[in-house]
């Protein structure tokens, strides 16, 4: 038993030191102090770090299929009116949605962006004052009002009882509104005298819209869009100018629901144009993301990069649309960030490293000062002598 004891105690890597052979020094006694607020420190430090999450980021191949993409905008045009601001959405599968309302909120705002209304992306109801019939005659006393669509009916049973149906009629047929002089539905809303008093004024829309998870564009221009031989047209009013400064700035631009850490390239970007017409274009590069927090939350979101080009109306070449438009791809790989806790172990394993390096240091530092001491008091005693 005694030879067992003798054999682990000869595999002691720490033997022991009798007291009377140490040799305590003033330099020590630093070194050991400022050691142990390094160590001090370090230890607070891992420990903060230890009780944050890190993130961590994993790329994947985006295997999801049939989803729908929300698109949040929020965007300012300084020298556009609301009743001539139009946002249009279409997609590589021939899905458009033309003229959006839904979920849209428009703002007039004056030269000094003071806002003057705001008010949902609709058209008033029309004030009935004996207005055309479709028969051609006008509504007489307990008649059911049903008013022309002006050759633009679907069916016989159509009915167009306001500017804004006359109008969407028309876009339907392909066909543009040149003279709204001359439709009594307009005439009777006031929306020529409206689009006038509204000159010189700017919008700010923002909203949300919701698109297919595949390539597309969706852009705002001045007028309402209709479809024609496979190009896409606005129905310009006659009576107004037809140049269109397309200045604005976005204030915000994302493509799903937020998440911590995201960054939106796009937001607070302002383009001013001096020159009229025009279309400026953003090619967007949407990259799915998943980001899951420490409660187990998961939110699947998106971000993006962008790149932008403006093409001029110049003399020679088709006439552009005027407007802005943002063309969106989708990256094949998904990201996936997650929230994680540092292992506890990693901790410990931390604690030890600090610990052990910096008494490793200062005992470096401190044999080096104290054999340094000796050596020059020896050369010291070697000149008196």
């Amino acid at each position: 038993m005694d030879k067992a004891l003798n054999k682990l105690r000869n595999l002691d890597a720490y033997p022991k030191i009798n007291e009377d052979f140490y040799n305590r020094t003033f330099s020590g006694g630093v070194i050991t102090l400022v050691s142990a607020i390094v160590m001090l420190l370090l230890f607070f430090s891992e420990f903060r770090n230890y009780l944050h999450t890190v993130t961590e980021s994993k790329l994947v191949v985006d295997t999801s299929r049939g989803e729908k993409l929300r698109i949040n905008f929020d965007v300012t045009f300084p020298d556009i009116p609301c009743s001539l601001l139009s946002v249009d959405a279409m997609d590589i599968s021939g899905e458009q949605h033309l003229d959006i309302r839904h979920d849209i909120v428009k703002k007039r705002i004056d030269p000094h962006h003071n806002v003057i209304e705001v008010r949902p992306d609709v058209i008033g109801a029309p004030k009935i004052e004996k207005p055309l019939q479709k028969h051609g005659g006008r509504l007489e006393h307990n008649e059911t009002y049903c008013g022309t669509c002006y050759g633009a009916e679907a069916s016989d049973d159509d009915c167009c009882n306001n500017c804004e149906e006359v109008r969407e009629a028309y876009r339907r047929k392909g066909w543009a509104v040149t003279n709204v002089d001359l439709i009594d539905q307009c005439k009777r809303e006031g929306f020529v005298q409206k689009i006038k008093d509204e000159a010189g004024e700017g919008c700010n829309i923002h909203g949300s819209l919701e698109v297919n998870k595949v390539a597309g564009n969706f852009h705002f221009a001045a007028g309402k869009s209709f479809h024609l031989s496979n190009f896409n047209v606005q129905d310009l009013i006659a009576f107004q100018s037809q140049s269109y400064n397309i200045s604005h700035k976005i204030n915000s631009l994302s493509f799903g629901d937020y998440f911590p850490g995201a960054v939106n390239p796009l937001d607070g970007v302002q383009w001013a144009h001096e020159t009229h017409n025009g279309m400026y274009q953003y090619f967007i590069k949407v990259v799915p993301t998943i980001y899951k927090d420490i409660r187990g939350r998961t939110v699947n979101s998106n971000q993006y990069s962008v790149t932008e080009h403006f093409r001029n109306s110049e003399m020679g070449r088709p006439q552009l649309l005027p407007g802005v438009f943002f063309f969106y791809d989708f990256s094949p790989i998904k990201v996936t960030f997650k929230e994680e806790h540092v292992p506890f172990l990693h901790f410990i394993t931390h604690i030890c490293a600090i610990v052990g390096g910096v008494f490793t240091v200062a005992g470096i530092v401190d044999s080096f000062i104290y054999h340094g001491q000796k050596a020059i008091k020896k050369r010291e005693i070697g000149k008196f002598s």
